[in-house]
């Protein structure tokens, strides 16, 4: 990385530190059955068109589950490429949509944000602030992202997975851990 990105993205995470300040409260940790998510939200890097394909077949899968999603791909160029997909699940945003330091400045996200999800998946593979300031400021009620130590008062779960993984890897790991949480529960003694 560039000394000048590194600066940028030192005051991205600054900036976000200080928003999340001023967010009423601290995140509690949230009990979750996904038997009873009605609503998803999925972050992802749509730059690669092999990555969008595997999310456009997650997300049929997900209302195969009779899940309502919406999601926002982040295209890491100065225009959004033309594409079809589905308006109602789905809104991208691209590098020109940010600010000088990486902060979207789109009424998309700020609707993303505020919308209670009950599930939001970030499937950040790329460690793209823009993404990861979503999933931060988001109102979701159970959030799932990868793991790295900085983020964990973002995260309601975090997933270990090495940098030189795929997204489609990283989504069998989501929906393994997924699965094990549904299957999981707490005793009351």
């Amino acid at each position: 990385m560039s000394l000048l990105k590194n600066i940028k993205l030192a005051i991205a995470n600054r900036a976000l530190k200080l928003e999340l300040q001023d967010t009423t409260g601290e995140r509690l940790p949230n009990k979750f059955s996904f038997d009873k998510v009605k609503t998803v939200g999925i972050l992802f890097d749509a730059t690669n068109p092999d990555d969008l394909e595997i999310v456009k077949r997650y997300v049929v899968y997900m209302r195969e589950h009779r899940k309502k999603v919406k999601a926002i791909g982040f295209f890491n160029t100065k225009e959004i490429p033309s594409l079809a997909y589905s308006k109602l699940e789905y809104d991208f945003l691209s590098a020109k949509e940010l600010n000088w330091y990486g902060k979207p400045n789109s009424a998309v996200v700020k609707n993303f944000i505020q919308e209670e999800y009950d599930l939001l998946i970030d499937l950040n593979v790329h460690d793209h602030f823009v993404l990861k300031y979503i999933s931060a400021l988001s109102k979701a009620k159970f959030k799932v992202g990868k793991y790295n130590e900085k983020d964990e008062s973002i995260y309601d779960m975090m997933i270990d997975a090495d940098n030189t993984q795929t997204l489609k890897y990283f989504l069998r790991q989501v929906d393994t851990y997924i699965a094990m949480l549904n299957k999981v529960e707490p005793s009351l003694n």
